[in-house]
């Protein structure tokens, strides 16, 4: 991949996808600090998470429709603007209640940006679209490990730190995108129905494939959203250990899921790495702080195949156009996550629970029969395609 030839709109999209990724797991070392701070109750914390996923969700289905009929530096760059707007509002939250809601605002933002930076990058980046793809990829997993130490760090002085740093970033990203992005033209673009991401999954390979990322994202956000609770430690002890995680992700997702499917096949590796995330979920059931800390930061190896795997089989398994297939993929994938998010704390044994959920994932894709798949797509399509 040459990183060195990319145009500037490439790197400058690539920016604001890190900063938006860190928006995942911004919030996890000062889940304690904001209860604190707030007077509020764990369920209501973990209600961070699934009020930005639960709206992305639902705005998933709408990103397509809005790059078709607005352009994609519009709909990018819409989506920027509520995500500053957002985050120097949560930096002002004076309620649990008045948080949780601009997450909601936050997740929206997120779901029309996420969904076009990867089709800015690939239109624009040279080497081709596995190149676009693997440098999307870098930023997701960048963020996701910044994420939480610059989470930890600004916590460290105020919980609303954290939100008020990410602010000034995406100001910065909305700046240069208003900028350097180019125009989107005038030229009359294909047309994409509300309805069509869930058509799309009455292909019985797809739906199988998207219902076990739903169940893996769902054990994926028991690990961010419950861990903090179950260790106790302050935001910049959180941070270390979620930002070690991140760098796994970021490192299986790109170098790791790769040669594991080119060793096994997607749909198989796919099933070894979602059992392993199930035996990794009982290891953290185990009521020991450090083994918990070890299982986390290994989880996101794991987590960053799963990530690309995932997405991957989902993009390659049915004949729907890649945006419309991506959309509805992506509606059950984070729906899950949104889920888990809202009844983590409500669970006597969560982590057990996301154990079930992964082997139950497993059972699908085992189900997936050979002549529920068309003629795939490029099997390189294997990045994130909407976060």
């Amino acid at each position: 991949m040459n990183l060195k030839g990319q145009p500037k709109q490439v790197w400058i999209t690539a920016f604001a996808a890190v900063i938006a990724f860190m928006g995942i797991g911004l919030v996890d070392p000062i889940l304690l600090s904001i209860a604190e701070g707030l007077h509020a109750t764990p369920a209501q914390v973990t209600l961070l998470f699934s009020s930005y996923l639960g709206v992305q969700v639902v705005a998933m289905l709408f990103t397509g429709a809005a790059t078709a009929r607005f352009g994609a530096k519009r709909t990018l760059t819409a989506g920027l603007t509520l995500i500053v707007l957002a985050t120097l509002a949560c930096a002002a939250a004076g309620s649990i209640t008045e948080l949780v809601g601009l997450r909601a605002v936050w997740g929206l933002g997120n779901a029309f940006f996420i969904a076009t930076a990867l089709s800015v990058i690939v239109g624009a980046a040279s080497g081709g679209q596995k190149a676009a793809i693997l440098l999307y990829e870098a930023a997701l997993g960048l963020g996701l490990s910044v994420g939480p130490l610059l989470g930890a760090l600004l916590g460290s002085i105020s919980w609303r730190g954290p939100f008020l740093g990410t602010s000034i970033l995406m100001a910065i990203a909305l700046v240069l995108c208003a900028i350097f992005l180019a125009k989107d033209s005038h030229e009359v673009r294909p047309r994409i129905r509300l309805v069509d991401p869930l058509k799309a999954l009455r292909h019985r390979g797809l739906l199988k494939t998207s219902l076990g990322a739903a169940l893996y994202t769902a054990a994926f956000f028991t690990v961010l959203a419950w861990s903090p609770f179950v260790l106790e430690y302050g935001a910049v002890e959180i941070g270390l250990i979620f930002f070690g995680w991140g760098v796994c992700v970021a490192v299986a997702s790109v170098f790791g899921a790769p040669k594991l499917a080119g060793r096994l096949g997607e749909r198989h590796a796919t099933i070894v790495a979602v059992l392993a995330f199930a035996l990794l979920m009982l290891v953290m059931a185990v009521p020991s702080k450090p083994l918990l800390v070890v299982a986390v930061i290994v989880s996101g190896v794991v987590s960053g195949l799963l990530n690309t795997l995932f997405t991957g089989t989902a993009m390659s398994i049915s004949d729907a156009p890649r945006p419309v297939a991506s959309a509805g993929y992506n509606f059950l994938r984070w729906l899950g996550g949104a889920l888990a998010a809202t009844f983590v704390s409500h669970l006597g044994q969560p982590f057990v629970v996301a154990a079930v959920l992964c082997v139950v994932a497993a059972a699908l894709l085992v189900s997936h029969k050979p002549d529920e798949r068309v003629v795939p797509n490029e099997a390189v399509l294997v990045g994130e395609l909407a976060g």
